[in-house]
């Protein structure tokens, strides 16, 4: 057998699963459903391992030995043989959200799980699992064990603050997931203290092991069931002045119809479209950490293919094979069913960016767009008006060739009426500051306002032939324009606009390339052509020969590689599973079949033609049927009634860790990149504010660094920043010669997360390490040191007398409120006449009578005068015991 042991990050808490491997072709697990501790881990393998050794008294012959140490079961796979089991052995923390780590996959291993005294040999085996592993996991795959990826963050903070009234009927908490003597004694009792925990199913959709663990879903207990999404994971500080806001870019790859590039084009029956992609920006103030107290912020767009059946031949060996129709489809099935789905997601209204070429000698590109104008405009005749799909023509490439055009400019016009009308996520209402100054933009935003603060209704949807780089730059211009809002609606920023050439639309802009990068590389087998800087026509000459490289790159993999990568993310999704006695993967002439299931069989239901839409999702609009609170959604949901004092909903304990040893040169919030640090010039001057324009020639550093050599950078500054400093000027000389009269061409070569460490000749050929700490002269153009001139002196004594004559208080009001002994020791008085000053309330703390008497009890504690101790404290006493030793 094999026995899988897993513990909680405290290592408090177990439980283990055990893996039968007499069985050739079964997979048998049994999972008892029992939590253990520590000690009752260490008893139950001590146990074991005396149960199965050999020769008892030998201590040499183990009956236990450890195989592989792991952090996650990605699932369980079978082809020919008996069935593997897929484990994540590496992982790298990639972003935080409200104290829920994001890890990436760095590398996993796959252990074959019956005996080979069982195992059944095939010759073709080998040749699976080559393929399977074709699919590289340690490629943007990624991972967390508290938040759920496969949601947007608006989906998961709308079931947080659902009614208690409706979740308590949904309480599904089985006897046999605990035997815990204590649990139901403690909940009764303490009342108040019990804490409802919520568990959402994962969107299907987004998530890439699903069929991998599909074998044991209803066999183990929750807690081992780890899904992981494919796509892009970045985040990035901004920092302003000192105040640290975390912006966060999660791209989701539809596992739905994936491929690559010229293989999987257009839509299957299914509705599901090519190249599907969720992208979601998260901005956040990283000052306040949780998801109850602190400000968030999303903002999600989608790309994917054109919602037709079309296809490319490649067998021409073109560059840009010609666009065939596969099907006639008059009353827009496809299309309808992929509206559908986005509209129980998302909510309405659903705006189309459609960027493919309009003019043409010859028709290449126009077929996509006349046939998505019509089937949209069927579709529109039954929805109500005021919920219809919008549909954008834009020629990106027309506008691209005009020299009298700017694109971007053009762009943020569409942004921004496009931002209006779908508005976006945030927790908090409207700050004061808003109200107090109000702008005629912030106004007219769209989306729907409630108690609570404000959701993203509808989804802008942007798509040109293959989704990569006219398609990034517009989502660019898109989230540039709604982070301009986010940051306003957080009272970060007095205008809801952001200019580019700052540094925080530099950082922004960064992020959006790694992203747009990272998702041509999945799809299309280069990184992007044409970037944010080829559309603003500020690019340099060595530009356009990277173009070419990536262009004839892009060719050569779609060319020769993607039908390789093709089967492999058919077998790894589960879209073909080998047979005995069926044709092997290599042997298909095409996966058409295995993607378009009305192929094979006929659906038993036919959808109408008119009413195409499912039902229910009509009356809630501009509300994603996903989100409302119904029967069918409440299915969906998993409740359980924890003690507040549980390490499991504990966020505090899982984000510091203070049972563990941090070293800060490995702390993720210091290494990630920094828009002080990475992209601020260092001679400022007055404003460090990441929201003031620099000059190219001023700013922290190049956009255009090379992106290889991203790790051995970070590795460099945090070894230059424990480094000792060098003993002699023979030992600087060496490292100084390249740094001497080429900054600016140095900079162009540092890679985007480093930090250059300058060396300057004085007169006296002394070296000087510029120091990143600069002086307050530097930074606020005032020193310190300096005396107040009188004139300021008597403005400031003016303002202190201002101040005093303000908030003085009459005795009687004094006498008033110090009847309680302890009003003389805390004796709040406000001083700002508003409830909310900004968008934290700030209010007097209001002690309530038992405080005072826990506070009053813990003063005649101090001289010696106990009280006696009641149940609850005993129950608290035992929790704690229970928690901390047993």
């Amino acid at each position: 057998r094999y026995f899988l042991v897993g513990s909680n990050p405290a290592e408090t808490k177990y439980r283990v699963l055990k893996i039968d491997r007499t069985e050739p072709k079964d997979l048998v697990i049994i999972d008892d459903k029992h939590v253990y501790t520590q000690q009752e881990v260490r008893e139950l393998l001590g146990r074991l391992d005396l149960g199965n050794r050999t020769k008892m008294g030998q201590k040499g012959s183990s009956g236990l030995s450890r195989a592989v140490s792991a952090f996650g079961i990605v699932g369980f796979v079978r082809f020919l043989e008996g069935y593997y089991i897929v484990l994540i052995t590496k992982r790298r923390k990639m972003a935080d959200i409200g104290g829920h780590a994001i890890y990436k996959i760095e590398d996993t291993n796959m252990i074959y799980i019956p005996n080979d005294s069982v195992r059944v040999s095939h010759p073709d085996e080998a040749r699976y699992l080559r393929i399977f592993q074709n699919v590289d996991l340690s490629s943007n795959f990624y991972f967390s064990y508290s938040y759920d990826l496969s949601h947007s963050l608006q989906y998961n903070l709308t079931v947080l603050r659902m009614p208690l009234e409706t979740l308590k009927t949904e309480t599904t908490q089985s006897r046999q997931e605990s035997f815990d003597i204590f649990e139901d004694e403690g909940l009764s009792t303490q009342g108040g203290s019990g804490v409802f925990g919520i568990c959402s199913k994962p969107y299907e959709k987004y998530v890439w092991n699903g069929k991998l663990l599909e074998a044991v879903r209803n066999a183990v207990h929750r807690d081992w069931l780890l899904y992981i999404i494919h796509g892009f994971c970045g985040q990035s500080k901004l920092l302003i002045y000192g105040r640290p806001i975390y912006v966060t870019l999660i791209a989701r790859r539809s596992s739905k119809f994936a491929g690559t590039r010229f293989l999987k084009r257009g839509a299957n029956c299914e509705g599901d479209v090519a190249n599907e992609v969720e992208t979601e920006q998260i901005l956040y103030d990283a000052s306040v950490m949780s998801f109850s107290a602190g400000s968030y912020s999303s903002y999600v767009q989608v790309r994917g293919s054109v919602p037709l059946y079309w296809s490319q031949d490649i067998s021409t060996m073109m560059p840009k094979p010609p666009i065939t129709l596969d099907q006639a489809d008059p009353y827009a099935h496809v299309a309808a069913l992929h509206f559908d789905q986005m509209l129980q997601r998302f909510g309405s209204p659903i705006i189309i960016l459609n960027l493919v070429k309009e003019r043409e000698k010859r028709k290449h590109e126009r077929i996509l767009s006349e046939e998505l104008v019509a089937a949209v405009t069927y579709l529109n005749q039954f929805l109500p008006p005021e919920h219809g799909i919008i549909y954008i023509p834009w020629d990106m490439a027309k506008y691209t060739k005009s020299k009298l055009c700017n694109v971007l400019d053009r762009l943020n016009v569409i942004a921004e009426s496009v931002v209006k009308k779908t508005g976006f996520f945030v927790n908090r209402p409207d700050s004061y500051c808003s109200i107090l100054r109000p702008d005629e933009k912030w106004n007219e935003l769209g989306g729907c306002v409630v108690s609570t603060g404000r959701l993203q209704t509808g989804v802008l949807r942007t798509n040109c032939v293959d989704c990569l780089d006219r398609t990034n730059t517009a989502q660019f211009m898109v989230g540039k324009c709604a982070l301009a809002y986010q940051l306003y609606s957080l009272g970060l920023i007095d205008k809801p606009n952001l200019q580019f050439d700052t540094d925080a639309v530099r950082l922004f802009e960064e992020l959006y390339e790694d992203h747009g990068d990272t998702l041509s590389l999945q799809y299309g087998g280069s990184q992007l052509v044409h970037r944010v800087k080829t559309y603003r026509k500020i690019a340099p000459w060595t530009q356009h020969s990277k173009d070419i490289m990536q262009t004839l790159s892009r060719y050569y993999s779609n060319a020769f590689s993607d039908a390789d990568r093709q089967d492999s993310i058919n077998l790894f999704l589960g879209v073909f599973k080998p047979a005995e006695g069926k044709p092997h993967l290599w042997e298909l002439p095409t996966d058409f079949y295995l993607h378009h299931k009305n192929t094979l069989s006929l659906p038993q239901t036919r959808q109408s033609y008119t009413y195409w839409w499912t039902k229910g999702v009509l009356k809630h609009l501009p509300l994603p049927f996903d989100e409302v609170t119904s029967a069918e959604n409440r299915r969906k949901l998993t409740v359980k009634k924890f003690h507040k004092y549980e390490e499991e909903i504990d966020i505090h304990n899982e984000f510091f860790r203070p049972y563990e040893l941090s070293s800060f040169d490995e702390t993720f919030c210091l290494a990630m990149t920094n828009s002080t640090r990475d992209f601020m010039p260092k001679n400022v001057g007055i404003d460090p504010s990441p929201f003031t324009v620099r000059k190219p020639d001023e700013t922290g550093k190049s956009m255009l660094g090379n992106k290889n050599n991203r790790e051995e950078t970070v590795l460099q500054r945090k070894t230059a920043a424990s480094a000792p400093p060098p003993p002699s000027e023979e030992a600087v000389s060496s490292s100084s010669e390249d740094d001497s009269g080429t900054d600016k061409e140095d900079e162009g070569a540092v890679s985007q997360r480093s930090t250059p460490v300058k060396v300057t000749d004085t007169g006296d050929n002394t070296k000087i390490t510029e120091n990143v700490v600069q002086s307050t002269k530097d930074v606020y153009g005032v020193n310190l040191s300096d005396v107040p001139s009188e004139d300021d002196l008597a403005i400031y004594a003016r303002f202190v007398q201002l101040g005093q004559s303000q908030h003085k208080q009459d005795k009687g009001s004094q006498q008033f409120y110090s009847k309680h002994p302890l009003d003389k020791v805390i004796n709040l008085i406000p001083i700002s006449s508003f409830s909310q000053d900004n968008i934290y309330e700030v209010q007097p703390p209001r002690a309530d009578r038992k405080s005072i008497e826990i506070f009053c009890a813990h003063i005649q504690a101090g001289r010696g005068n106990m009280q006696p101790l009641g149940k609850e404290d005993f129950l608290m006493y035992r929790e704690y015991i229970r928690n901390r030793y047993m």
